[in-house]
């Protein structure tokens, strides 16, 4: 019987791992992960940004963690000596009709207690020469770094622990019972007093085998990347953003220093016909199937249609998607961008068609599900980690042990 089993070794399930063997020492924790690598999935395929949290509603779980996660996930990378940079980014305005939308960013990043400043189009341009615009916000925390590099670190500092982390180990049943759950998967079943669902992609599934109800459905929306090319990776010095549109969930094709050196545009945001499809021929029957019946899926189209159609015209058309970046950087021609991965972002949407703006975190029976940890979850995860570790009940074993 273990104490606290999680499902899901991405970042954000290592990390409460890590964060409930911190709080509780001697406590038996077991983590499932159906892949042979940790952080295989969303947390491997991400843009590796360490995010400010200038873009989330004040008050909210992402704007108070991913602050705070900015912050200490720099810590650990200098503690454990992971490469990373503090680089800083700028967000710049290209058209008129943006500027009240960066000014009122500009705003909501003082509000969130983020260091930035309002810089002029000249201010720009003696941080990213190559970029034209009428203005720009500088956003001073940003920094860059490989999560899977974090995420591996956390895997070894859960396994100093003491932890039992099990890979290529798939869930498929969950029965509850009186003192726990039981978990069934192709290696065998487990036994745990407690379940934490950290299954990202899965994450409602997951939540409905466990006997939770969770208010939403997990909708995976693919981004596309285009890579520069070596010798014109001059054009961009560190992160390079356009004003999002506030009426639309993603933050819009963007430049994105990485940490090896390479330079990265995109993502651009598509439906993907499978949870794990990071390529365009990708489909999966039964995950097609979910999101055709799902009524929130056509209400969400039906708000979204222009921009939904112009994100899929710059998943087909090189030429569209090379447009959207000569916005930032008129430089940029054909040639000088070659397609690179492509990352799959959980996406949690309501019935009525609503996304779920902030993290998702479900208590069941003997169990809490984090139903929505799309970015800024990998910059947050050690602030989330410790959120759910705060969350858990403590150890019978432990629970004597104080009162006794």
């Amino acid at each position: 019987m273990y104490d606290f089993a999680i499902i899901g070794g991405g970042i954000v399930g290592l990390s409460t791992g890590m964060a409930i063997g911190t709080r509780y020492p001697t406590a038996r924790i077991l983590l499932l992960e159906k892949e042979s690598t940790w952080a295989f999935h969303q947390t491997g395929h991400n843009s590796g940004v360490i995010h400010s949290g200038i873009y989330y509603k004040p008050g909210s779980l992402k704007a108070q963690l991913c602050r705070n996660g900015c912050q200490s996930m720099v810590e650990f990378c200098r503690q454990h000596q992971i490469p990373h940079e503090v680089c800083g980014k700028v967000i710049v305005a290209t058209q008129e009709k943006e500027l009240p939308l960066l000014e009122n960013l500009y705003q909501r990043g003082l509000q969130n207690g983020i260091p930035v400043a309002r810089i002029t189009a000249e201010d720009v341009r003696t941080i990213e020469p190559h970029v034209s615009c009428l203005a720009g916000i500088r956003v001073f925390s940003t920094g860059i770094v490989d999560y899977q590099q974090v995420a591996a670190q956390y895997a070894e500092l859960m396994a100093l622990q003491g932890a039992d982390l099990r890979l290529n180990t798939k869930v498929i049943h969950i029965r509850d019972t009186a003192d726990g759950q039981v978990i069934e998967t192709n290696q065998g079943s487990f036994a745990a007093r407690f379940l934490i669902n950290c299954a990202g992609l899965y994450s409602d599934r997951i939540a409905r085998l466990g006997g939770a109800n969770s208010p939403a459905k997990i909708v995976p929306f693919r981004g596309e990347y285009y890579e520069l090319v070596p010798e014109k990776r001059y054009l961009v010095n560190t992160l390079i953003y356009p004003v999002p549109n506030p009426a639309f969930p993603f933050l819009g094709v963007h430049f994105t220093k990485m940490i090896d050196g390479s330079v990265h545009a995109g993502p651009n945001a598509v439906l993907s016909l499978k949870r794990e499809g990071y390529h365009k021929t990708d489909f999966d029957l039964r995950d097609t199937l979910e999101v055709m019946t799902f009524p929130g899926f056509w209400k969400l189209a039906a708000q979204h249609a222009d921009e939904g159609i112009q994100e899929i015209i710059r998943s087909f058309s090189k030429v569209a998607f090379v447009r959207s970046l000569q916005r930032l950087i008129p430089e940029v021609q054909m040639p000088d961008v070659v397609p690179t991965h492509a990352g799959v972002r959980a996406q949690a949407l309501m019935n009525d068609g609503k996304l779920v703006d902030d993290f998702l975190i479900v208590n069941g029976t003997h169990s809490i599900h984090v139903c929505n940890a799309p970015s800024p979850a990998a910059t947050a995860s050690l602030e989330i980690g410790k959120a759910i570790a705060a969350q858990v009940p403590a150890p019978p074993t432990l629970t004597l042990a104080f009162t006794s």
